[in-house]
């Protein structure tokens, strides 16, 4: 198939399932789809074993490689769903958040990491190096699902502000610190020491690169805007900043999910202020909905049907289990060690804990970066258990947190 038969497919599924969802199930959108998409293939599954001459399964399995989830949402989808997550989010907002979202997104990613890592090396006795690049992955919450979430949360808007800055650059962050480490996992010949080296300067070049040319592009074009008056032309000039900002990232080795989250704060703020008219406002506004919700559509179609592409066994399933305890443990360290080293110095409101751990949900980047890993002996559990985490998440997490948040975050936050 080639690439407009498969967007095309995707589109008409996407649809189709979306349908299915607001006529008898009533769930939220993007998880409405998933949950169809599961039973979907669920049911290629059950009828693939109940009549193996048809051999539905193998071509379910062919056509889901054929979509290559990881390179499209990778190196495609990822861009324009931060861009457009962060367009929404004002810079004085988070700059009143800053320390929160700082320590979350650095020491909490690290600590996260390091939980995970530790704990799934000594549940599987998997190699410790392994391991972390298993808890690098698996620590990024999915802007695209926690965005979602708070729409229907009506939470204080300074909790929401932490939520959506953390999930916007963790994301980022998280993406940098799993390259590192699959670069000490699995050397290519260098010494531990060059190793180290690389990783070191990569990690540098990777999250400080990314964040520089994402407010350059993002100024630029700001700039550019400023002299214009014409909505379409405008739209397409963000257009352009997310995707060719997201592809000069790339190429130029730096991280383009911070790319992308920079240069969207930048236009959503500075730019809708100072540079678009109230027309322009309402259309850039209104197109970049738009695409967060269509991508989003597809993109929660595409894991349902993932599940072809997932290896299950019994012990793999129970450590995927038993990992999903270890993710929420991590995710806590992750968002309760900041706040308390930060409690002397200000208030928050009882819920913020609670609330920001149980909504860290886990999504598509954690999937596509198990499927981009260097094959090896550990690469099937490792893709099984992201695989289970995820799923749990999005749909047990994500249909419980919007209550949770209404319950504990009543009470509006002090600072």
């Amino acid at each position: 198939m080639n690439i407009l038969q498969i967007t095309s497919l995707l589109i008409v599924l996407a649809g189709a399932f979306g349908a299915i969802n607001y006529l008898f199930l009533k769930l939220p959108g993007s998880i409405g789809i998933l949950v169809v998409a599961l039973v979907a293939s669920a049911g290629v599954l059950g009828l693939d074993a109940a009549l193996p001459a048809l051999g539905m399964a193998d071509t379910m399995r062919e056509l889901v490689s054929g979509l290559n989830f990881s390179e499209a949402l990778l190196e495609g989808m990822l861009g324009l769903l931060l861009f457009a997550g962060a367009l929404h989010v004002k810079l004085r907002d988070l700059s009143a958040q800053w320390s929160v979202v700082v320590l979350m997104a650095t020491i909490g990613v690290g600590l996260s990491t390091a939980v995970v890592g530790f704990g799934f090396s000594w549940i599987t006795g998997m190699p410790l190096l392994v391991a972390l690049v298993f808890g690098a992955l698996i620590t990024p919450t999915d802007p695209v699902a926690v965005l979602g979430v708070l729409r229907q949360a009506s939470l204080p808007k300074t909790l929401e502000t932490k939520i959506a800055g953390e999930s916007l650059f963790n994301d980022g962050v998280g993406y940098v610190v799993y390259l590192v480490l699959v670069g000490l996992a699995f050397p290519k010949g260098e010494s531990e020491g060059s190793a180290l080296g690389d990783a070191a300067s990569l990690f540098f070049q990777e999250a400080v690169g990314g964040a520089v040319l994402g407010v350059v592009s993002g100024w630029l074009v700001f700039q550019v805007m400023k002299r214009i008056d014409d909505y379409a032309l405008e739209v397409l000039l963000t257009l352009g900043l997310a995707l060719g900002g997201y592809v000069l990232a790339d190429s130029l080795h730096f991280s383009a999910p911070i790319m992308a989250v920079c240069a969207g704060l930048l236009i959503g703020d500075v730019g809708t202020k100072y540079g678009m008219s109230e027309e322009t406002r309402q259309y850039v506004d209104a197109f970049w909905k738009m695409i967060d919700e269509i991508l989003n559509a597809v993109l929660f179609l595409m894991i349902g049907f993932e599940v072809f592409a997932v290896a299950f066994d019994a012990d793999a399933v129970l450590a995927g289990v038993l990992a999903i305890g270890l993710a929420l443990l991590a995710r806590l360290t992750a968002v309760a060690v900041p706040v308390l080293m930060l409690r002397p110095f200000r208030e928050f409101s009882p819920g913020v804990i609670p609330i920001m751990t149980w909504g860290g949900l886990k999504g598509g980047i954690s999937v596509a970066l198990a499927l981009s890993l260097p094959d090896s002996e550990w690469k099937p559990l490792i893709l099984t258990t992201t695989y289970i985490i995820v799923i749990f998440s999005i749909i047990v997490q994500g249909l419980t947190v919007a209550p949770l948040a209404k319950r504990l975050g009543r009470e509006p936050e002090l600072m």
